[in-house]
């Protein structure tokens, strides 16, 4: 189904490319408050987690446990006081680093193109879904911050 070698190849180089990405977000200005806010073993455990189960999530893992894991890390996010864009930013990083990871690697051969692109499009789409629920989860924990606070200082 899919190019199970890059599958393979990603989830081989989970380390690595947690590493980089870690490295890419300390020098990008449009993540300063998440670091001050989200530990490096944190942010680098988050990334490490989705390239390393990358087939996982592909092939096996349901909608509601996406769902349902990256509600929890929007929110997550939102509870830490992360700004919105900047979690965004990191989740689009992520996406971002594989990309060149796999151009870096020499890996789209015209020889397997047909499963290759099958396969950069569900990588396309599973980023795209768990930026939707992060920002689910996100929206849904501000909202009940507001509401806390606002009861715990009535007009």
């Amino acid at each position: 189904m899919f190019a199970l070698r890059l599958v393979h190849l990603i989830e081989q180089h989970a380390d690595r490319l947690s590493e980089v990405l870690l490295k890419k977000l300390r020098q990008s200005e449009a993540c300063d408050d998440l670091l001050a806010l989200v530990p490096d073993d944190e942010l680098k455990h988050r990334a490490y987690e989705i390239y390393h189960h990358v087939g996982d999530w592909l092939l096996s893992r349901t909608y509601d446990e996406l769902e349902e894991r990256y509600i929890g890390l929007g929110a997550r996010r939102a509870q830490q006081d992360v700004p919105f864009g900047q979690m965004l930013y990191a989740l689009q990083a992520t996406k971002e680093n594989l990309w060149e990871f796999l151009r870096q690697e020499d890996l789209l051969e015209p020889t397997e193109l047909i499963s290759e692109l099958e396969l950069l499009f569900a990588l396309d789409r599973f980023f795209d879904r768990i930026a939707y629920f992060a920002c689910i989860g996100y929206g849904d924990a501000r909202v009940r911050q507001v509401a806390h606070a606002l009861a715990a200082h009535p007009a």
